[in-house]
């Protein structure tokens, strides 16, 4: 007798199956010439942006409305400015192409693709499918000694996406592991509920071996949060499993070895006794904000920062990043961007492109948890509720250690249509729900 996850006899051809396109791309080994940029999941993202504009054409189906034309479509004028005082035409365009189809594009596209809540959770599955099979390639890394290279071993889980991108598996893990906790918490019957949650514990074993520290604060800020707003006492309940799980792993199991102990450790010392990747992380954050007091309004262009890096950056800062592993040889990589993505808007595009981008993201976050109550209310689309909030506030706290950049980028646009839908669409408790509950 198999276990079958209990999603309900699709109707028809979901107009999703582009987007889903792009999730088996990324689950795909990279070479290592597309380590450090766009990937074939990009060019399936530009397949969905198509497919969305064909099916509106040919269905007549409406477009946004007017307040989610607005919210999605506030940061084209920060990043169409800063592209205008680019260093180069090429780099102007190149940068805005970029914003564009993480941003806005992807986001709206995936948002009138998705018809009900039933497509909702068949995106939030297959989340949770891509991160089950990246944390499983990065868990072998980490036994076998393959990995990239950590503290001179082999050992960091990466998954398929090779040392260039280093944060690529640790974010794919973290969305699916929430995905898989808002729909463990969610009104699904017991087994489906079951399905995720031991999901969601096996996915903790992934993002751990990842070694990645802005990965960690930003899920266990996004854990609690998503705990607490399903109810404190489920979250009470669900916190006891959760120390209990960590109890095994770490005491029975060995997960929790003496680098592991030693970067969860290294978390509380970056200011009193920081690494060189904290200390150039530093440098560079002081750098964006030299740019950005310079060219308050505006910033330097897009795609400015490498260039007035070197004139704003202390001595402070090495001269690159050294990647190695996953089978790649060695290499040192520069560093181009201040590894946050809030201080790299502010330096490129000024104060008008931060208020920009990040107002549709506050506007996503108030209309998501106010849809939140609703469905607390109603007791329909809890599951929802908390996968769109808990994504868009997992990116806004990981914003403050990462940026854009990397073959995985293409799931944040993915992720930022998810969230898009659920506040602009499926917060509305008339929204389509494709099943009961």
């Amino acid at each position: 007798m198999s276990l079958a996850l209990p999603l309900g006899r699709p109707r028809h051809w979901s107009p999703v199956l582009p987007v889903l396109a792009v999730l088996v791309l990324l689950a795909l080994p990279l070479s290592s010439s597309e380590g450090g940029g766009a990937g074939p999941a990009d060019a399936a993202s530009a397949l969905v942006v198509g497919v969305c504009l064909v099916r509106l054409l040919r269905e007549r189906a409406r477009p946004l409305s007017a307040r989610s034309a607005l919210v999605l479509g506030l940061p084209v004028a920060g990043a169409a400015l800063a592209a205008m005082g680019a260093a180069s035409p090429g780099a102007g365009l190149a940068g805005l192409g970029r914003y564009l189809q993480v941003f806005v594009l992807v986001p709206a596209a995936v948002l009138l693709l998705i018809r009900d809540r039933r497509d909702f959770r068949l995106l939030a599955w297959a989340l949770v499918g891509l991160a089950l099979w990246q944390g499983a390639v990065g868990v072998k890394q980490y036994v076998t000694g393959t990995g990239a290279s950590y503290q001179g071993r082999m050992i960091r889980a990466v998954g398929t996406f090779g040392p260039y991108d280093v944060m690529g598996m640790a974010t794919v893990v973290a969305f699916g592991l929430l995905c898989a906790v808002g729909l463990a918490l969610g009104k699904a019957p017991g087994r489906e509920r079951a399905v995720a949650a031991g999901c969601a514990l096996a996915l903790l074993v992934p993002l751990a071996l990842s070694f990645s520290r802005g990965a960690w604060i930003a899920t266990a800020v996004t854990l609690t949060a998503q705990l607490l707003l399903a109810g404190v006492r489920r979250a009470l309940k669900v916190g006891a499993v959760v120390v209990a799980a960590g109890v095994v792993l770490v005491g029975g199991l060995g997960v929790g070895t003496a680098m592991l102990q030693e970067r969860i450790g290294s978390i509380t010392k970056v200011a009193d006794a920081p690494d060189q990747s904290v200390t150039d992380r530093y440098t560079m954050w002081a750098a964006a904000t030299g740019m950005w007091r310079e060219h308050p309004l505006t910033g330097v262009g897009l795609k400015g920062f490498p260039e007035y890096r070197d004139g704003h950056a202390s001595l402070a800062l090495s001269s690159g990043s050294d990647t190695e592993g996953a089978g790649v040889g060695f290499r040192r990589e520069p560093l181009l961007s201040p590894h946050n993505m809030y201080l790299l808007v502010l330096a490129e595009q000024g104060l008008t492109g931060l208020l920009c981008l990040a107002g549709g993201w506050l506007a996503m976050l108030v209309l998501g948890l106010r849809g939140l109550r609703a469905a607390h209310r109603t007791g329909r689309g809890l599951d929802c509720a908390l996968i769109g909030c808990g994504l868009l506030l997992w990116q806004l706290v990981d914003f403050v250690y990462a940026d854009i950049g990397g073959p995985s980028t293409v799931l944040t646009a993915v992720c930022l249509g998810l969230v898009a839908w659920w506040a602009l669409v499926g917060a509305d408790p008339a929204a389509p729900d494709g099943g009961a509950r």
